[in-house]
């Protein structure tokens, strides 16, 4: 089961999202590009967006998932989300997904350092074993990015994710492991990814 946590580096905060974050996260996913291998916007309008936030908050409620929203602590503006969900709890296994990042900060440090934190979090807080990190096997933006922080690509998932028009996707599969952790943290921290990264825990 997951609990509500916030994570933070000298640069982002992971905040769990609530009902609060309601206009900010709807101004933060609201660009067309974001969504192109989705069916629809989530964020096009608020009460879609609210819909979808409520979704959250009752999933967080069961322990099932966390959903943040991501905050540059420059600015104190949400730039995105990220999610855990799908645990396995007897194979210690989860993924990472359902992320986000507004175009303006798209390849720059915030995915870098969400997916620093959220990994250190499940590899050394929760001492799990796997992370999958998946996306559309067309998105080959998100595919680069997922196999530049240390991502392991393992192949394509044919239909195994089922739209709400009844079509499916195929799914490009990548993970982490924890005998790689190690190696994976220190690549992010030598090239610079996420360099000079401290991060802070809090309930």
């Amino acid at each position: 089961m997951l609990k509500r946590i916030t994570l933070e580096s000298e640069l982002i905060k992971l905040e769990p999202i609530t009902m609060a974050h309601l206009s900010d996260f709807c101004k933060a996913g609201n660009f067309a590009e974001v969504w192109r291998y989705m069916q629809s916007n989530p964020c096009e309008h608020i009460e879609i967006t609210r819909t979808w936030i409520s979704y959250m908050i009752d999933e967080m409620d069961t322990g099932s998932q966390i959903a943040f929203v991501i905050i540059n602590k420059q600015s104190n503006k949400i730039v995105g989300s990220t999610r855990l969900f799908r645990v396995n709890e007897v194979d210690r296994a989860l993924e990472i997904g359902h992320t986000f990042i507004s175009p303006e900060f798209q390849r720059s440090h915030v995915n870098s350092h969400a997916k620093y934190l959220l990994l250190e979090y499940v590899f050394e807080t929760l001492d799990f074993t796997r992370v999958e990190i998946c996306t559309h096997e067309n998105n080959l933006q998100s595919r680069r990015a997922i196999a530049r922080i240390g991502g392991q690509f393992e192949g394509i998932l044919r239909k195994n994710r089922c739209a709400e028009d009844g079509s499916y996707r195929n799914t490009a599969l990548f993970s982490i492991i924890n005998n790689e952790w190690p190696q994976v943290k220190a690549n992010l921290l030598k090239t610079g990814q996420c360099k000079e990264v401290f991060s802070y825990v809090s309930n």
